[in-house]
């Protein structure tokens, strides 16, 4: 016999979905703000997605969305809106920033598209033990970094273009920190220290603050530890 649920339940688990949603109006906004070139205020629109995407599947884990509303998938609706906010507006962002000289920035944009529309169409993006498999889609971070922190130039915007977009389709295990089983409280805390970073930054922006600009490459240096590590160091089997 199916399960009735009461009336308070579905609507918690339609806002729930609704909450999701609205991540594709903060997406809207941070396109806007690239068209303006305030990239400061499209990388707070980019952000404020990425809370909505980092807290959302707590919630609907909460409210048991998929029993509640079986036949709405927040999932999808998560795509949709991912796909957007992690690629196809920091692709803009970058282009637009002119990070890159000549036809080398339209082809760099090009290829994070096109790498990133090929990944999420790998089965086992995400694997059974809760890692990312390959360098994930996270186009926003990486313009984050390119345009905020790093400033290195048009060849050495290439080449991490390049090293990105290869090390899409390598197994590497990339952290997913809000369903982290190993190292949780610790990815979560560096997790929680690099948004707060990256909202400091962009707030201060364009000053710079030393302080900020380290503990940023610090947290940069957590992950990319960590991504070696649960690759090549964790012991099998465990």
């Amino acid at each position: 016999m199916p399960t009735t649920f009461s009336t308070q339940e579905k609507a918690l688990a339609w806002s729930v979905h609704i909450f999701t949603a609205t991540g594709i109006l903060a997406v809207f906004m941070a396109l806007l703000a690239v068209g303006d070139h305030d990239f400061r205020a499209a990388m707070f629109w980019l952000l404020a997605a990425l809370l909505i995407d980092g807290v959302d599947g707590t919630l609907a884990r909460r409210f048991r969305v998929t029993e509640v509303l079986p036949n709405v998938s927040g999932k999808n609706i998560d795509f949709v809106i991912d796909f957007a906010s992690y690629a196809i507006v920091p692709a803009y962002m970058i282009y637009e920033s002119g990070l890159m000289e000549g036809p080398w920035n339209l082809a760099a944009t090009f290829l994070i598209l096109l790498v990133s529309a090929v990944y999420y169409g790998k089965e086992g993006m995400v694997s059974n033990d809760y890692y990312f498999v390959g360098f994930p889609v996270l186009w926003n971070l990486a313009a984050f970094y390119m345009i905020f922190v790093f400033q290195w130039g048009h060849w050495g915007n290439v080449l991490l273009v390049v090293a990105l977009s290869i090390l899409h389709f390598v197994p590497i295990k990339v952290a997913y920190p809000s369903r982290a089983t190993r190292w949780r409280w610790p990815t979560l805390l560096v997790s929680a220290l690099c948004i707060l970073t990256l909202v400091s930054i962009t707030y201060l922006y364009p000053e710079r603050q030393l302080v900020l600009t380290v503990v940023a490459w610090v947290c940069l240096a957590y992950f990319a530890f960590f991504a070696v590590w649960a690759t090549w160091g964790r012991p099998a089997g465990r």
